[in-house]
């Protein structure tokens, strides 16, 4: 056996880090379904969900009812077969996941979409995906009015649309869950290694893509999750503030954390104040967040601990992007009592990766956490292949029970992203510790090439924001005929600062090396990011080369 170190996991011989974590234990069964795993799981449990606005609450009974009784009415009254993808478009609800639960222990295929995209992103991924049926609800109807999808409607009466035929609308959810499942349904064979969900990556490179998750990914990420957070020791109650739609938000929410016997309280949309009083009213012990929520929390403090009793809440998980020493010290002197924990994932890996499962570990400042159960990573340079040791920056490269298929329909992505052995290249350069601490460094697509020299934007942000007058920065490649790109920021200042562009080109260059150095500066009122706190780097390099 070749040996591992056992402080970083670092395994010499063949160049490759190894989790250290106690490994998850996948079923041995193959022919089993994520849904059936699920339920089949023991627990204690009394309340699986409850509705944050409404306060309806689903018993564990009531759930497991209702996926039945959908699954029966999907397959004799619908028609739906292995292999059938079903496009499920609708903000969080308690009822997501039964849909999702349904359609998967049929062997058929859940898509979901951000109730946000325009109608045109969304036909294209109708285009793509080719779904057989669509669950959505009222409001969210125009925008698959050219689909000629059958629809069931998600809380909604069955509305007769004259205004427009196209719409086929055959049922509503709350009648079909009240239905009695058939004595006799034929039951197709699923195996772990069918597919489960597709979900649409945001195509960090270019277009966005289907990314094919099967059961197995999902029972790994179900079992990660569950040890993750101890569940197995008593159960917790979730505030679910992420999007059912992500690969985050559905396969913890609206999977894994069904299978401990835990309570998830559902938002049907973000809102502080809701998020607040939901976890004061329900006594939530865990709440997930993304970096800009978590900083908000820090900034209001003392008008929040006046309003509402947190008393109850004993973790918060950040996801996104990684967090500052500031915002961690700064959270942890406002809530002492809370511990921070942070987790790194894509939707290819089934949103597993790496994750901080102690205050301890959260306190190395800057990390993205230790590789998660059965997980392991190579550190590759981009330019030659080879795979380096502990503390060497190169690109971040998965393989694990969680790591998807591929892209559907797509080999070239495929091939570009997944290689023969398993491999999956995340696109993220990093650096493992000596004490198997993983810490990004950038998107590798995102590096700014300064005559050939790679300068990553997330370094300067990290020290702009560093100076006193500056509230917010990002940095993006300038195109440039001499030098080919070099790195311009734009700047949101402090109130009341005047500080120049000049001032702010010294202040990096004297702490940079030359081809580091910032050449242009532009301020803004604030930074466009994603809903998860990223820079949406794509939207402020338009905004530059526009003015050429």
């Amino acid at each position: 056996m070749a040996t591992i170190d056992p402080r970083s996991g670092y395994c010499p011989s063949n160049s490759i880090f190894y989790s250290k974590r106690k490994p998850i234990t996948l079923p041995s069964n193959q022919s089993i379904d994520v849904t059936t795993f699920i339920s089949s799981r023991a627990h204690s449990g009394k309340i699986a969900f409850i509705d944050a606005s409404s306060g309806q609450k689903l018993s564990f009974t009531d759930v497991w009812n209702a996926v039945e009784a959908l699954a029966s009415c999907l397959s004799v009254n619908m028609g739906i077969r292995k292999g059938h993808v079903v496009l499920l478009l609708s903000p969080n609800s308690i009822y997501f996941p039964i849909i999702c639960l349904a359609v998967m222990s049929l062997g058929g295929i859940i898509t979901t979409t951000n109730p946000l995209n325009t109608s045109s992103e969304i036909s294209k991924q109708i285009k793509d995906s080719k779904p057989v049926l669509a669950f959505t609800i009222p409001e969210l109807l125009p925008k698959i009015t050219g689909s000629n999808l059958p629809v069931i409607l998600i809380n909604g009466e069955e509305l007769a649309f004259t205004s427009d035929s196209k719409l086929r609308i055959i049922g509503t959810l709350e009648k079909l869950i009240m239905e009695k499942p058939a004595e006799r349904r034929m039951k197709e064979r699923v195996t772990q290694e069918d597919t489960a969900t597709l979900l649409y990556s945001s195509g960090t490179t270019g277009a966005s893509k289907g990314v094919i998750s099967s059961h197995r990914n999902l029972i790994a990420m179900v079992q990660t999750i569950v040890g993750r957070f101890k569940l197995d020791e008593g159960e917790q109650t979730f505030i679910c503030t992420v999007p059912m739609f992500h690969i985050y938000g559905l396969a913890a929410f609206a999977a894994g954390i069904l299978a401990s016997g835990s309570t998830v309280v559902v938002l049907s949309k973000f809102e502080m104040d809701e998020m607040l009083s939901s976890i004061h009213k329900y006594k939530a012990s865990y709440l997930p967040l993304v970096p800009p929520i978590l900083v908000a929390l820090v900034n209001n403090a003392g008008l929040i601990q006046k309003k509402y009793d947190l008393s109850s809440l004993k973790n918060v998980l950040s996801g996104g992007a990684p967090l500052s020493k500031e915002v961690t010290e700064g959270f942890l002197e406002k809530y002492p009592s809370v511990r921070i924990l942070q987790g790194y994932g894509l939707t290819e890996s089934s949103g597993i990766g790496a994750s901080t499962d102690s205050l301890e570990e959260s306190r190395r400042y800057g990390t993205a956490g230790m590789l998660s159960p059965s997980m392991e990573a190579k550190i590759v340079d981009p330019e030659s292949g080879e795979a380096f040791p502990v503390n060497k920056t190169g690109e971040l490269w998965l393989r694990g029970p969680s790591i998807m298929k591929g892209y559907f329909s797509n080999e070239e992505a495929t091939a570009s992203t997944l290689d023969s052995d398993g491999w999956l290249r995340t696109g993220d350069l990093c650096y493992i510790d000596e004490d198997g601490f993983i810490f990004v460094v950038d998107r590798l697509k995102e590096l700014i090439k300064y005559k050939g020299y790679q300068v990553p934007p997330a370094e300067l942000e990290a020290l702009l924001l560093t100076h006193p007058e500056i509230s917010d920065a990002a940095v993006i490649p300038f195109p440039d005929k001499d030098v080919g790109q070099f790195p311009m920021a734009y700047i949101v200042r402090k109130s009341g600062s005047t500080i120049s562009e000049s001032a702010i080109m010294d202040f990096v260059a004297k702490q940079v090396a030359p081809y580091k150095r910032i050449r242009r500066v532009s301020f803004v009122a604030s930074i466009p990011k994603n809903p998860s706190g990223k820079i949406l780097r794509k939207d402020l390099i338009k905004l530059a080369t526009s003015k050429l």
